[in-house]
């Protein structure tokens, strides 16, 4: 079982990444040059995202209403009070920059491929997760900015401007709606040739890890940063996980749902998106100390991956329905 907590090569990347701005961080032009490939970058990756994902896929799972809601509840509802409530007992294991990063945390999207793929692992409701995990990233580029800013005032940071949310937007949405639009020509090319788009995601997830790490390494990250203080990032960040996942199972359970349903809003409520989160974080924080920004979200995006992991493997041993001690996985609703 030990292989499966073994991190895989694109954690493995993000370590070197971060190793290698804390040894040769880019600075002066290089660090211009830098953050403007990495803009477009991102800008490319929303556009091949938007031209990938099937609308057919997403109109199949739409009408459980039901389960998005839930799903969406649990991801920009629950996660923010978290972080808002425990405050008093969490904060004091990290530094105010880190749980600002924390809060940031508890404010983004879920994860849009690994909530799918594990919800298929599982053998739960996987067109209903591609509509909510679909759904929560695209909310996400409204939601996320005005709950920073909601969580930012009470924990005393200040608030957030309209500005930074028309950033995210044309960042964001307006390569998306354009890989939508062009869909019809460039789709089936896109679908063909999946391994560019997690080639193009990945590539810019490290672009901005390093540029934001080099910048907090010039500014002093590791100085601020101890090993008791990530010890303390890594027991909150699990904290919120932990919470998370018993929240959504349980929760779901109470609701009604069935098995296939409570998979779907186990693995798409309790994630958080790195692929989001980082380009979110550049406009929202600039200005900021971006590494400890960043940093909880890169530790919460494996904890979810090596918890998830384990948590799908044990729902697919589950009986078929039917059999035996089977369980009935038709959908509540």
């Amino acid at each position: 079982m030990f292989h499966r907590f073994l991190p895989d090569r694109f954690t493995c990347a993000l370590l070197l990444t971060v190793l290698l701005a804390s040894v040769l961080p880019c600075r002066g032009a290089w660090a211009t040059a830098f953050g403007r490939l990495t803009d477009a970058a991102i800008a490319l990756l929303f556009f091949l995202h938007g031209a990938k994902l099937s609308r057919q896929a997403v109109l199949a799972g739409a009408m459980h209403w039901r389960l998005h809601l839930t799903v969406l509840a649990s991801t920009f509802v629950l996660f923010p009070l978290l972080g808002w409530a425990l405050r008093p007992l969490l904060a004091p294991l990290v530094t105010p920059g880190l749980y600002l990063g924390v809060l940031f945390l508890c404010a983004l999207p879920s994860t849009v491929q690994s909530s799918i793929a594990f919800t298929s692992i599982a053998r739960g409701n996987v067109s209903a997760a591609v509509c909510a995990a679909s759904a929560s990233s695209l909310l996400g580029i409204f939601v996320t900015p005005l709950l920073v800013g909601l969580l930012l005032e009470a924990h005393g940071g200040g608030g957030m401007s309209w500005h930074a949310v028309g950033e995210i937007v044309l960042q964001l949405l307006v390569p998306f709606v354009a890989g939508q639009v062009a869909q019809r020509w460039i789709g089936g090319w896109v679908q063909r040739h999946r391994p560019l788009v997690g080639v193009v995601d990945q590539g810019s997830i490290l672009l901005v890890v390093y540029t934001a790490f080099s910048a907090s390494v010039l500014q002093g990250l590791w100085k601020q940063t101890p090993l008791p203080v990530l010890g303390g990032l890594l027991l909150a960040n699990a904290v919120l996980l932990a919470l998370a996942l018993l929240a959504t199972r349980y929760g779901a359970r109470m609701l009604g749902f069935g098995k296939e349903d409570e998979i779907t809003i186990v693995f798409c409520g309790s994630k958080k998106s790195l692929a989001s989160g980082i380009p979110m974080a550049k406009v929202l924080f600039a200005g900021h100390p971006l590494g400890m920004i960043v940093l909880p979200i890169m530790l919460f995006h494996q904890m979810q991956l090596m918890v998830c992991a384990v948590l799908a493997r044990r729902y697919a041993r589950r009986p078929e329905a039917g059999t035996p001690g089977g369980e009935d996985t038709a959908p509540a609703d």
